[in-house]
């Protein structure tokens, strides 16, 4: 069952434009000594002359979210296995992907999903790093040859947040008014339901570039995902919170995946020791379900996975067409099983195709 969240008041203040500042260990991080770079395999120490080499390099995209989910990795490394709490033994190297080169275009203009992981992937693949943290939301649903994904941390919570200075809730909005989101989901089911309002669909960058963009009123309000909100500690922006049923979030949503290379059996003994196997299931129910329906950055999809009060998995799902002027919905309910969770999300995605037939997604 989801943790009831209450719903926070319109804020009417204007939002901190101090984002660039935020430092690591400003977002609550530990604060023993962490050094960044690309891909070097020594750790500096300033007070030795003797390079030290890491035990785990981890690899991560540079947003502050990315950095928080890798530090959360590396908590969770620390407390599972102490000999990984000296100093220097965990490294981590930030890699920067085409994804966030890129800002000026949609992503589905510019090649959709991979473009948050390929670099990475690369880096693992070429020995760079040790480790990779993805945002599994971001990760195609082909693996590249040589990885493995043994690891999901414990998700977070898969809401969608809106966020406005003017109005505590998007019904509340005037007809008219411009919503920011980089989502096709997520405009698609806006318009849906208020075909009023106006969607600016290239509203890129981090967390805080669209809080920014929001407080300098280049839209009137956005939706953000309340999981990564929750990470940067950075809920009090909130507005007011949307039910699954009003807004179904994106496959994997909420979720951190940890991948290696498929023959490094050290490493994947690590990531197995904190793979939280709830949430590795639900994701897997998801991922099939998107890979049924070759879904990408320009088709509106959404599906989630959950125990429900009797221990089963509730699998909802929908495709929309990118105005929202249509929307298809199914569910599935079946054993909190693997196998039987991948048949539900197959089975889920093939209705959906039929029923959405030949052209859906361009209407």
């Amino acid at each position: 069952m989801e943790t009831a969240i209450p719903t926070v008041n319109c804020i009417r203040r204007p939002l901190s434009t101090n984002f660039t500042a935020v430092s690591v260990s400003g977002l609550g991080f530990r604060k023993s000594p962490t050094f960044f770079t690309r891909a070097s395999v020594a750790v500096e120490d300033k007070t030795k002359t003797k390079a030290k080499t890491a035990v785990i390099r981890i690899g991560t995209r540079g947003s502050p979210l990315a950095l928080a989910q890798a530090h959360e990795t590396r908590e969770k490394l620390i407390a599972s296995h102490p000999e990984l709490a000296e100093e220097g033994a965990i490294q981590i190297v930030i890699i920067k992907t085409t994804g966030d080169k890129i800002l000026s275009q949609p992503l589905a203009d510019i090649g959709g999903k991979g473009l948050f992981t390929k670099e990475i992937d690369e880096a693992l693949i070429n020995s760079h790093i040790d480790i990779a943290v993805h945002s599994m939301k971001d990760v195609p649903t082909y693996l590249p040859e040589k990885t493995i994904l043994p690891c999901s941390l414990p998700r977070e919570d898969v809401r969608d947040a809106f966020i406005c200075l003017t109005a505590s809730s998007i019904a509340e909005l005037p007809a008219g008014s411009i919503v920011g989101t980089a989502s096709l989901r997520r405009k698609s089911q806006l318009l849906n339901r208020y075909p009023s309002l106006k969607v600016v669909e290239n509203f890129r960058g981090n967390v805080q570039t669209r809080l920014r963009k929001l407080n300098e009123g280049v839209v009137q309000a956005t939706l953000l995902a309340l999981a990564g909100l929750k990470r940067l500690s950075m809920t009090e922006t909130v507005t007011c919170v949307l039910s699954i049923d009003d807004m179904l979030p994106a496959v994997a949503q909420g979720a951190i995946g940890i991948a290696c290379r498929s023959d490094d059996e050290k490493m994947a003994t690590y990531l197995a020791s904190l793979n939280h196997e709830d949430t590795r299931l639900a994701i897997s129910c998801e991922r099939a379900f998107l890979e049924k329906l070759e879904g990408s950055c320009r088709t509106p999809i959404a599906g989630y996975a959950s125990r429900d009060e009797d221990g089963n998995c509730l699998f909802k799902a929908l495709v929309a067409s990118p105005e929202g002027i249509q929307v298809l919905e199914t569910s599935r309910k079946g054993a909190y099983a693997y196998d039987d969770m991948i048949k539900m999300g197959v089975d889920a995605g093939e209705e959906l195709l039929s029923r959405a037939g030949p052209g859906f997604f361009n209407r």
